[in-house]
């Protein structure tokens, strides 16, 4: 008769633990939200990077951004223009990256005055942009060294100092296109993939799966 109430009190001390692990893990929840925020901060040289390639029209002038020979930016270049072809290099899995000019090989950049700038060297913050899509579908693209400083252009194509943008301007809006033939020649290769490093491993089991 001594050992029924033994049985019970384990029995219980047993739900009442389970009970309570339960709960806590319920009530903590990993914070994948802080993680990417904090992750979006740091530029990340381990993972592949994703090369694009597209145009950037300009919702103000009606024409595209382009990146001139003698480092000048503005949104005047035409559908299809040499100039206005663009690659964007992912920096983060996030959602900044670093613009340049497919044709001169220059940065999109922003100097300290909210200057729009090309430079050779697009390593810094100062030429990292992160997109952030609008509601109405268009893209404002915020410099990360100087945050709320946006990518703009006036209706004469002539860009506008960062420290007089908002979001909500039209100045700051831009849709992104494809350069124009680029999906009939080059259907399949509107992303590429840099920087991705193989083990060991990683060949023997791919070299294994094609066998």
């Amino acid at each position: 008769m001594r050992l029924i109430p033994s049985a019970l009190g384990c029995l219980l001390f047993h739900v009442f633990a389970f009970c309570f692990q339960a709960q806590v893990t319920i009530q903590s929840p990993p914070n994948f939200t802080q993680h990417v925020r904090e992750q979006s901060q740091v530029t990340d040289q381990l993972s592949r990077r994703l090369i694009r390639t597209y145009q950037l029209y300009s919702r103000t002038s009606g024409k595209h951004v382009q990146v001139l020979s003698n480092k000048k930016i503005n949104a005047m270049a035409e559908d299809g223009d040499a100039h206005a072809k663009l690659i964007v290099e992912t920096d983060t899995f996030g959602s900044r990256v670093r613009i340049k000019g497919a044709e001169t090989g220059y940065y999109i950049c922003m100097n300290k005055k909210g200057k729009l700038i090309g430079k050779k060297n697009g390593r810094g913050k100062d030429c990292v942009f992160t997109e952030i899509v609008l509601e109405n579908n268009y893209t404002a693209l915020q410099n990360v060294k100087y945050e709320g400083w946006y990518m703009a252009f006036t209706r004469k194509g002539r860009p506008r100092r960062g420290s007089k943008t908002r979001q909500h301007q039209r100045e700051v809006h831009f849709m992104k296109r494809l350069p124009k033939g680029h999906q009939t020649t080059e259907p399949h290769r509107h992303f590429e993939f840099i920087n991705y490093p193989f083990s060991r491993r990683s060949k023997r089991t791919r070299y294994s799966s094609s066998s």
